[in-house]
């Protein structure tokens, strides 16, 4: 483990009061537990299956969010305990989320993911979208809405990544404006990764989601 990476990640990072979400997926538990004992404690998988396991047979205290594509289908194995959903790109997995929330008699946070990106092969809303979901919100009693997700091109380009990001940041200040000025909770910006949270940052990231500058390449 990369344990001078961590430290100096995790302090330049709380410097800037941004959350760091160390995405663990396919590293093993001993991974997660060198971090852990470094004194992390929130972890991202992307898939249902891995998510459940580790949440089984890790500490309690760890705060799991799940940050990859979601079927409808898998929220039953993550509502009762998952802290946060990233990656919400439809009405239907919202109506989901509160349906499952309910059932386990608690409130999902989640994050309403857009698509900002050029690669057709990213999820993700689109503004008008997301205004039709929240003119409704009502309607979702065990949902707590705590800002958007977007992931951002893959491309060295720049100029192209800090585009898509400040048009991320331009649909949380419009969503926060119409729907959320007086809620705190609806505050975070997930964006930004290891090979481009720098920019993601200045654009106005407060929440990154970090796997190989902490546990090397997969």
């Amino acid at each position: 483990m990369r344990q001078n990476n961590y430290k100096n990640l995790s302090t330049d990072l709380a410097n800037q009061n941004v959350c760091l979400v160390a995405v663990s997926k396919t590293k093993p538990n001993e991974a997660i537990l060198d971090l852990y004992n470094q004194g992390q404690r929130i972890f991202g998988e992307n898939r249902v299956q891995e998510l459940v396991s580790k949440w089984e047979s890790l500490p309690k205290d760890i705060e799991w969010h799940a940050i990859g594509h979601l079927q409808r289908n898998k929220v039953k194995y993550i509502a009762p305990f998952v802290n946060l959903i990233h990656a919400v790109d439809s009405k239907s997995l919202l109506e989901e989320i509160n349906k499952q929330a309910k059932k386990n008699e608690r409130s999902i946070s989640v994050l309403l993911q857009f698509h900002i990106a050029t690669e057709d092969s990213k999820f993700g809303l689109v503004l008008n979208e997301a205004i039709e979901i929240l003119t409704d919100k009502i309607q979702f009693t065990n949902i707590e809405f705590s800002g958007v997700m977007g992931m951002a091109t893959f491309t060295n380009d720049k100029n192209q990544v800090r585009t898509e990001f400040n048009t991320l940041k331009n649909y949380f200040d419009e969503l926060k404006e119409k729907f959320f000025s007086n809620d705190e909770k609806f505050s975070e910006i997930s964006m930004g990764m290891s090979g481009d949270y720098k920019i993601a940052i200045d654009a106005g990231s407060t929440m990154v989601r970090i796997g190989s500058l902490l546990f090397g390449a997969r």
